[in-house]
């Protein structure tokens, strides 16, 4: 949980006396800093004198009920959670309780492990809510250009300072879309050879028969279709980087010269015998575990030694946690302006998926996603219903074998409605059923 557990104000509302005792129990045990109400309006003068964090409440109360005031609550503290107790469970009141604003929805009677990973989520959320509108670390964006203040992205931060302080070979190593290029960037052009050229080569990109070539140059005649003499890319960054990308592509021969390269710091052209020096940093990358290819014996160790003076590891997606609210809201303002509109917001249930999505194509996959969003969505606010369906599709948790097929759909149903706001279009849209039988499932549920 991201929140200081000692600073964390909870209104438990009950009025049973008993349920209330047994919560501030609960809650007071674990460090939470407990509030108390026998009744709605009780529970309104607290919200109005003290700052809250979360609200418990019971769904029915005399005079006026717990949905009442979970609607007050969302109306008027944007930034409280809410979670909805009852005795009598039912998909229906989970829907209404999830309409008014409700971020979670318990049974009686719940064990105590159950209480306090509902708080915990809804903690989490707030966290998540918090970050979105969080200002990004500015002086880090303009230095290096990357979008992201999570442990794992600051660690990365520091190493590109190190190596950018120094002269030795880079390798940059993640799956692919984490940014490895940036981080190149970064590198080059905080460290003294900024003023000087960078350049990027896809080894995987150039036919093997041209990336010498490529590399290198080449005379004028020294080979079908060479009509004229051609520097290469290494003699164009003469001063600057150089940045190998997809290093682990080159085939056997190409690894020997490019050996010889990082030893001599010189280059011979195609078709030619004179040497030519050079003063090139290399910064080489690879989404491949190039130490498993040199076991292998498909990637030589001399060379792996050479380039992997420094490493730095990109961090997959899916381990920065709230940095994907940032990168969201930074894509969003830049396609935004690209197609001069207001930028797009994303729901709670729309970043909950988002959050918990694997994100194979990492930062690139996320970009894109934004960027589809964008131009195919024409409501302000993007809920879950209109994320790709493979997003959309989570795996299930573990759970109890023995429950039936019937038991398995009911919560399935409840917890997808829960995600679209009660939304029983959206609702149906995402289970794969119309609206007539998604209210007859919940019907037959009560």
């Amino acid at each position: 949980m991201s929140e200081n557990i000692d600073s964390v104000r909870i209104l438990v509302v009950d009025d049973s006396p008993d349920t209330v005792e047994v919560l501030e129990r609960t809650l007071t045990s674990q460090g939470y800093h407990v509030f108390t109400a026998r009744a709605v309006g009780e529970a309104t003068r607290i919200l109005e004198m003290t700052p809250i964090d979360v609200v418990i409440t019971d769904y029915k109360m005399p005079q006026v009920d717990g949905l009442d005031l979970v609607l007050y609550v969302n109306t008027n503290f944007k930034h409280t959670g809410i979670i909805m107790i009852t005795g009598f469970p039912s998909i229906g009141g989970a829907v209404q309780a999830v309409k008014h604003g409700a971020s979670e929805y318990i049974e009686k009677p719940f064990t105590e492990e159950e209480l306090l990973t509902s708080v915990d989520r809804v903690l989490q959320r707030l966290s998540e809510r918090k970050a979105v509108h969080a200002p990004i670390d500015t002086h880090t964006q303009k230095a290096f250009g990357i979008v992201g203040q999570s442990e794992a992205v600051r660690n990365v931060y520091r190493l590109i300072e190190r190596a950018a302080s120094t002269m030795a070979n880079v390798l940059i190593t993640g799956e692919s879309g984490t940014g490895k290029e940036l981080i190149a960037r970064a590198i080059h052009y905080q460290s003294a050879r900024a003023s000087s050229p960078f350049v990027p080569v896809n080894c995987g990109g150039i036919p093997e028969g041209l990336l010498e070539s490529e590399l290198f140059g080449h005379l004028k005649g020294s080979f079908t279709g060479a009509v004229n003499t051609r520097t290469g890319l290494f003699q164009a960054a003469d001063g600057g980087t150089i940045f190998l990308d997809e290093i682990s592509e080159t085939s056997a021969g190409m690894q020997v010269k490019l050996l010889r390269v990082l030893q001599d710091k010189e280059v011979t052209m195609v078709g030619d015998t004179h040497r030519r020096r050079i003063d090139v940093r290399i910064v080489a990358a690879t989404n491949k575990n190039l130490m498993t290819l040199v076991k292998k014996g498909r990637f030589r160790d001399d060379l792996f030694f050479r380039l992997s003076v420094i490493t730095i590891t990109a961090p997959p997606l899916r381990e920065r946690g709230n940095d994907i609210l940032l990168l969201v809201r930074h894509f969003a303002a830049r396609y935004a302006e690209e197609a001069d509109r207001q930028a797009i917001d994303f729901s709670e249930s729309a970043i909950r998926i988002m959050k918990s999505y694997s994100w194979p194509g990492n930062v690139r996959e996320l970009e894109n996603v934004v960027q589809r969003l964008m131009v195919m969505t024409d409501a302000s606010v993007v809920e879950a219903a209109d994320l790709p369906s493979l997003m959309r599709n989570h795996v299930p948790q573990k759970g109890q074998l023995h429950r039936t097929l019937a038991d398995v759909e009911a919560e399935h149903i409840k917890n997808v409605l829960a995600s679209v706001g009660g939304n029983k279009t959206q609702a149906a849209k995402i289970l794969g059923i119309d609206r007539k039988t998604l209210r007859q499932k919940i019907s037959e549920s009560k």
